[in-house]
């Protein structure tokens, strides 16, 4: 397992930022998103719930940049701190404040116990109501439930179910006003960071790939070879994409932009599929033993690629190439 998964702390992960020396603020231009992307593909391809995390941190600072007023906090955050945005309600008891007291919790709370701040949202499910608040975790720390996150990958994303009781609504500070979570084209858009670190799972594949049948000596094997070629095909496809969505994001515009969002999207979940195939078709049953690198990789992925309503994404695609909203091209 690589160390940047061993152990997420508050106090040690931040330090690995600079590292990758990452932006938190929204690309102005075609050259910035294509750094910010490459850079999350990067994290990707060496971790994937450390890329997790990391793009949940990026997506929490653009926001309060975005919408908070608050340009200070921003940067003091992003440099300080290790944030995230935890959006799904906890079934049966969502977030919510009543007579000024913090009630309910979250699901899917990415980083729970590691991060030192979140953004939250209370109505949820209402996208001209969902509102925004920030949580310093150290001050106002919530229950976590750590039993629930049984899957079979992505176990160092410490994703857990979180609570709060009798919490003080002041103990929260209010980000921008209702509705600004869901805005466009940033709601829809963001897909773009989470399916960069896709495109480096599927670089993580050909890596893992490659090495074993260099070890295993089997490099040499001509069926083998056309697997290693399938799988070079798809990393470097899925990058393309990233890079070609790049310069879509600053070109286009309404549903043309948010439908070719969907696109790369659903291409690059297609081709980490077909990636996933040829990883377990190249290595057999080995792969498969705990201590296979390629075990972690493949299961982290899979549950990775799970992000909801994949076929709404569709129906939107395909109703903006019927629209005449987006055609291909070169």
């Amino acid at each position: 397992m690589s160390p940047l998964t061993v152990q997420f702390s508050a106090s040690s992960v931040p330090a690995g930022l600079p590292e990758h020396g990452i932006s938190c603020t929204d690309p102005q231009t075609p050259k910035e998103m294509k750094c910010l992307l490459s850079q999350l593909h990067a994290a990707g391809r060496q971790d994937l719930p450390y890329a997790r995390l990391l793009e949940g941190h990026v997506d929490a600072i653009q926001i309060i940049r975005r919408y908070s007023g608050m340009p200070g906090l921003a940067d003091t955050l992003a440099k300080a701190s290790w944030c995230g945005v935890w959006n799904a309600d906890l079934p049966g008891a969502p977030l919510r404040i009543e007579s000024g007291v913090v009630r309910g919790g979250k699901s899917f709370a990415s980083g729970a116990g590691s991060l030192t701040h979140a953004l939250v949202t209370t109505a949820a499910n209402d996208p001209a109501r969902v509102q925004l608040w920030l949580v310093d975790l150290q001050k106002t720390p919530p229950h976590i439930d750590r039993d629930w996150w049984q899957v079979v990958g992505m176990q160092a994303s410490q994703t857990h179910r979180v609570s709060w009781s009798a919490v003080p609504a002041h103990a929260l500070t209010r980000i921008g006003a209702p509705g600004d979570y869901a805005r466009e084209p940033w709601f829809s858009g963001g897909a773009l960071r989470y399916v960069a670190i896709h495109a480096g799972g599927i670089a993580a594949l050909f890596d893992t790939v490659r090495t074993h049948l260099v070890v295993r000596e089997r490099e040499r094997d001509p069926h083998q070879l056309v697997r290693l070629a399938r799988l070079f095909t798809a990393a470097e496809t899925a990058a393309a994409l990233c890079d070609r969505a790049s310069d879509i994001w600053f070109s286009a515009a309404g549903e043309a932009q948010l439908a070719y969002v969907s696109h790369v999207r659903l291409a690059v979940c297609d081709l980490a599929m077909s990636a996933i195939a040829l990883t377990q078709e190249a290595i057999g049953v080995e792969g498969l033993f705990h201590d296979h690198p390629a075990s972690r990789i493949l299961t982290d992925l899979m549950v990775y690629l799970r992000q909801p309503a994949p076929d709404r994404h569709r129906e939107k695609l395909g109703k903006a190439a019927a629209l005449g909203c987006i055609a291909p091209s070169l």
